[in-house]
């Protein structure tokens, strides 16, 4: 039979720079990241969307912004910036994403130019998804603004929004052309965001490696006390780790296999349940406590590990278990997570266990009846 075949291959490159205030005048990274990607024949935009949440930090992001590219005019500035509000609302109500459409429209911001975002994740993630499908793909550039996102979603692949009430069911593998950590917007997070973000970096520690385990465990005081230089190396460390991991089999998830989602099937579904309510890396903490008792029920993590799981997730302050995530039975609400997991994966359910610090193991099936003396034994623990 006759046919015709084509195949190609596409390269994708990005980095990720660390810096210390990066719309400072006197720090020519940005400008310079901008001029070398560029050519003086094609006019070129920056459209910038902002969290509103760095806003309300009095970080006068708007201001500093508008004078560096009063100072380095290789790029035109849109000068109406887009300010949009942070956490997951922004990925619920597709109002926002029509917002950052309008202005690429009415802005003719074209494919030789540039959508930046700076804030929180859910805003890089809507962000991210709009510029994909912008005219078939505008350059993003991410600025994130928490530990969560500089440590984890900010530096991936992967952009979505929220539909059918259902976690990123739209959404697009598409990288950045470029992420800027910045530490001095860490400095504006409170309690509750700088602590968050730690859960994602205990995540990558429990399936990737146990030296940065060891690392969490002997500076959690140092942690939790909002030391800057601990937070810059466990910032670099989680984002080195991720990197690694996209640069490996699968990085547009063509697989069921999503081994950095451990602990991830119930953290999206209590998310959802609590209205959004639990911040995702409060939702990852409790999902992680969750697997890894569950990893010991099964017989594959020892007492010792579990207890030092456990016993660094509460020494960071994180809660253990919550009311919507009790498993009484089959038809209980955190269950369907399972199968709203399988059917974001597209194929069979695939879920990470741990057999020992710094190495899971994926299973393809979840007894009901051992979550419920899990979430009992999580309950014992608090």
């Amino acid at each position: 039979m006759e046919h015709l075949q084509q195949s190609f291959n596409i390269k994708f490159e990005y980095k990720v720079y660390f810096t210390s205030g990066l719309f400072d005048v006197s720090n020519r990274l940005f400008s310079d990241f901008i001029s070398d990607k560029g050519s003086p024949e094609i006019p070129r935009k920056i459209l910038f969307v902002l969290d509103q949440g760095v806003i309300d930090a009095g970080t006068d992001v708007v201001s500093q912004v508008k004078d560096y590219f009063a100072q380095y005019s290789s790029i035109k500035l849109v000068q109406d910036f887009i300010i949009v509000p942070g956490g997951e609302v922004v990925k619920n109500d597709t109002r926002y994403f029509d917002m950052i459409l309008e202005a690429v429209n009415t802005h003719k911001v074209d494919r030789h130019s540039y959508i930046a975002a700076i804030g929180g994740g859910s805003v890089l993630d809507l962000v991210g998804y709009a510029a994909a499908v912008s005219h078939r793909g505008i350059k993003h550039i991410r600025i994130p603004t928490t530990v969560l996102s500089q440590n984890d979603s900010g530096v991936g692949v992967k952009n979505g929004i929220n539909y059918f009430e259902k976690k990123n069911f739209l959404g697009t593998f598409a990288p950045p052309v470029a992420v800027f950590n910045d530490d001095l917007y860490l400095k504006t997070l409170d309690d509750r965001d700088w602590r968050s973000g730690i859960s994602e970096a205990i995540k990558v520690a429990l399936i990737k490696d146990p030296a940065f385990f060891v690392w969490l465990e002997g500076n959690a005081r140092s942690l939790s006390s909002r030391d800057l230089t601990a937070m810059n190396y466990l910032v670099h460390r989680c984002a080195d780790l991720h990197m690694q991991h996209i640069a490996g089999r699968d990085p547009f998830e063509t697989g069921s296999s999503r081994p950095l989602d451990f602990g991830h099937w119930s953290a999206h579904k209590l998310e959802q349940l609590s209205n959004f309510e639990v911040l995702h890396g409060e939702a990852v903490a409790m999902g992680m406590a969750l697997d890894t008792v569950y990893s010991n029920l099964c017989g594959r993590l020892s007492d010792d590990e579990t207890d030092r799981i456990i016993g660094l997730l509460k020494e960071f302050g994180f809660e253990l278990t919550h009311p919507l995530m009790e498993v009484e039975g089959e038809d209980s609400a955190i269950l369907r997570g399972l199968e709203e997991f399988r059917e974001h994966l597209g194929g069979r359910l695939t879920i990470m266990l741990l057999d020992k610090i710094g190495a899971g193991t994926e299973v393809h099936e979840i007894d009901a009846e051992l979550l419920k003396q899990a979430g009992k034994k999580l309950k014992a623990y608090q």
